[in-house]
């Protein structure tokens, strides 16, 4: 069987996919900058969410009355 060289031929292909995405951590940031910079995208999001639920919450017109 030539299951050898089909492994190699894989390896290949595998690496040559993986290069190409080019996905890494080479951002240029430290990671305590990395951490700051996620933290602070962190309470935005949950700032943006919380505005979002409390338009929400304050549109029902206050008819919570029920027939």
């Amino acid at each position: 069987m030539t299951r050898g060289s089909q492994r190699d031929r894989d390896r290949e292909r595998a690496s040559a996919r993986t290069g190409a995405k080019g996905k890494g951590k080479d951002d240029g940031l430290t990671p305590e900058q990395r951490r700051e910079r996620d933290a602070k995208a962190l309470q935005e999001k949950t700032a943006k969410k919380a505005a979002g639920a409390a338009a929400a919450a304050g549109g029902s017109g206050g008819n919570t009355t029920k027939k």
